[in-house]
């Protein structure tokens, strides 16, 4: 019997989607395939959106502040309850990897569609992760074993381990709480903003500092686990086109890892996975320097924005097994079963003036013209007429393309963009569009600096 089969028997099942936006879109567009029932919770400015219109259900749970809606963990819960869902989908970014949030929905007898509570504070602390990494005999960057609480503590460990350090939120994710220090100065100055920004970002303000490796390579494998305790790796992701540590561009396959080094990252990520009793989609993010070294850094415990590049190198729909293993079904596939189908890459399409400190840029979008054909993937909630609010992440859409080499999905990913219009706000189309033509991105050779050396060049061109 297939997943979507079994749940088709199923139908008391329902959803309620804790977020908005593309990924609240992309779990109905799933959940419905299963013939699951989908419950939307929206903020005040998101009335009009798309997830609102597509969910069976959809209720408010508060004003445009995020604190007071997506993040208000009593009424999103309350919202389950009244609503009569028997799960709950996190999504990415707001509640996904709050394990106390979890904890309260798992005390309702609601299923959260993740890991467990105990789960998520065990990895999801970064601090922690690294240490049973480390135990595990996974290479880790060299940093503090544990939680830093003052500066002094920092510049003691830092001057062991060397300058520059990165300053990071145990409980970070999306690019926030992190600073990288140079010297013992910078590092003071730069602890307590740090410590602010992780308190107002993940409501903890614990940070760890880590060395800092200058230029890698941002590697990240997709991991599925199950309660049968089958687990298996769908591959890397190279997400290495970062702003702000913040990706932007993401492909499947990595263009710098060889066949051993992919299957012994892969290994790693399936051994921690499987030392923590692991359930659900996962991803294990790694750094691989310029001599092919490679570290793990933190594990995020719900599914990836760039999760499309998987799906389409594999043909796995990652939603849906996410969700058939929420009901309790193993993964409907071997890890032998698993070849990679081509090549992949995505383009965050985001609502900024990239040229100008990717300033967001909200406002009233009153065209759009999407761009199609063979391989092209398109994953959003804007339509025209949509108000971008000024309260949330700037993306408007996943621009995914697959072909059979990289060189191709190059070439198909610049005439996507050359038909994808976006009309009434400034967008990073441009951007991009510029990206695909840069000689260090169509070689592969770029790194987590990339962007910084992209602008110089840009500025260097506008002065010629």
């Amino acid at each position: 019997m297939t997943i979507s089969s079994w749940l088709l028997n199923n139908m008391k099942n329902k959803i309620l989607i804790a977020n908005r936006g593309e990924i609240a879109v992309r779990i109905i567009r799933a959940a419905k395939e299963l013939g699951i029932g989908t419950v939307s919770v929206y903020s005040s400015a998101d009335k009009d959106a798309l997830h609102v219109k597509l969910a069976d259900e959809a209720i408010c749970i508060g004003s445009e502040r995020s604190k007071e809606s997506y993040l208000n963990m009593n009424r999103v819960l309350s919202a389950a309850i009244a609503t009569g869902c028997n799960s709950i989908h996190p999504g990415y970014g707001f509640l996904s990897e709050n394990a106390a949030f979890v904890e309260m929905v798992e005390s309702c007898q609601i299923k959260f569609i993740g890991p467990s509570a105990e789960t998520i504070r065990q990895i999801g602390d970064k601090s922690t992760a690294r240490k049973i990494a480390k135990d595990l005999g996974v290479p880790v960057v060299e940093g503090s074993d544990g939680i830093i609480d003052t500066a002094k503590e920092a510049t003691k460990i830092a001057k062991k381990i060397g300058y520059p350090v990165m300053i990071k939120a145990t409980l970070g994710g999306g690019g926030k709480g992190i600073s990288i220090a140079y010297n013992s100065d910078e590092l003071e100055q730069l602890f307590e903003k740090t410590q602010l920004e992780a308190m107002s970002s993940f409501g903890d303000k614990s940070l760890y500092i880590e060395k800092f490796i200058e230029s890698p390579k941002h590697i990240e494998i997709q991991i599925l686990a199950d309660t049968f305790g089958n687990v298996v790796h769908l591959f890397e992701r190279d997400c290495s086109v970062q702003r702000r540590n913040q990706k932007m561009i993401e492909e499947a396959p990595s263009p710098v890892l060889n066949s051993t080094l992919r299957k012994k990252i892969g290994q790693s990520a399936v051994k921690l996975a499987k030392a923590i009793k692991y359930e659900g989609a996962g991803t294990m993010e790694f750094l691989v320097d310029s001599k092919g070294d490679y570290y793990f850094i933190e594990m995020n415990t719900r599914i990836q924005v760039e999760h499309p590049v998987t799906e389409m190198i594999t043909g796995v729909d990652l939603l849906k097994e996410q969700i058939s293993i929420a009901y309790g079904k193993p993964i409907s596939f071997k890890q032998q079963s698993l070849k990679i189908l081509g090549h992949s890459i995505e383009c965050r399409i985001n609502a900024e003036d990239a040229l100008n400190g990717f300033m967001p840029t909200p406002g009233k979008i009153t065209n759009i013209i999407f761009p199609g054909g063979n391989g092209v993937r398109i994953d959003t909630h804007i339509y025209p007429g949509y108000v971008v609010p000024i309260y949330y992440d700037s993306m408007l859409a996943k621009l995914i393309v697959v072909a059979k080499t990289r060189k191709e999905a190059i070439k198909k990913m610049r005439v996507t963009l050359e038909g994808f219009m976006i009309e009434g706000i400034e967008t990073n189309i441009e951007y991009q569009y510029m990206i695909m033509h840069e000689m260090e991105f169509i070689k592969g050779t770029y790194d987590t600096s990339f962007i910084n050396r992209f602008n110089k060049r840009l500025e260097e061109r506008k002065l010629e």
